[in-house]
């Protein structure tokens, strides 16, 4: 056994030699106390995407980041806010502000808007990425058992190599975080701890 799923599971897909930061919606809905998706303790996978992107940045490689944006009314919401109703609070009339970033992105860094899981259901993240020779994948943000998980499955769907950082993502329980990184880590992307990912941003 090489993990919970058996010997059929955990291989390595590994790391490329172009590597891009995918930061998924870390916005003020989940990182303020008092917002509709509030997370319990979103600092240290704040302060973790933080060094990511300062590393990345500091060796040229890209970094994308991702919103949830819904039109007035939430016409292009589809039977996804019908499940969610809290997305509401990122319909383009709301109040609040909850779609704003938790972090600054540089300029020219690209902001994908979605109305989906995943970063990559019909939005330009993949052309974008494959524009600029992209191979590498390193997933961050929010929340892990949700947009985290659903944009490094597509990561391995579209051919690229996803790399979730463990101290980089957040969910709304130490169990739903680690047992979803136990499940992606055994099929979808390799989970990896920050100093890993650091050095190959550095590098």
């Amino acid at each position: 056994m090489t993990g919970p799923h058996g010997s059929a599971f955990s291989g390595r897909v590994g790391w490329g030699v172009r590597p891009a930061v995918v930061v998924v919606d870390l916005v003020r809905a989940y990182t303020e106390p008092d917002g509709p998706f509030a997370l319990p303790e979103p600092g240290p996978a704040v302060a973790a995407t933080a060094q990511l992107v300062d590393a990345a940045r500091a060796a040229g490689h890209p970094v994308v980041w991702t919103v949830v944006r819904y039109s007035r009314g939430l016409a292009d919401g589809g039977l996804f806010v019908h499940k969610v109703p809290a997305l509401a609070a990122f319909a383009e009339d709301a109040d609040g502000g909850w779609g704003e970033l938790a972090l600054k992105p540089a300029s020219g860094e690209p902001v994908v808007v979605k109305q989906y899981a995943s970063a990559f259901f019909g939005t330009s993240l993949a052309a974008t990425l494959y524009a600029q020779g992209v191979d590498t994948l390193v997933v961050t943000g929010v929340s892990t058992s949700g947009c985290v998980r659903a944009t490094a499955m597509d990561a391995l769907n579209h051919g690229f190599r996803p790399q979730v950082v463990r101290q980089a993502c957040a969910d709304r329980s130490p169990q739903l975080h680690d047992n979803n990184l136990t499940d992606l880590d055994a099929k979808y992307a390799d989970v990896v701890d920050l100093p890993e990912a650091l050095t190959h941003l550095g590098g």
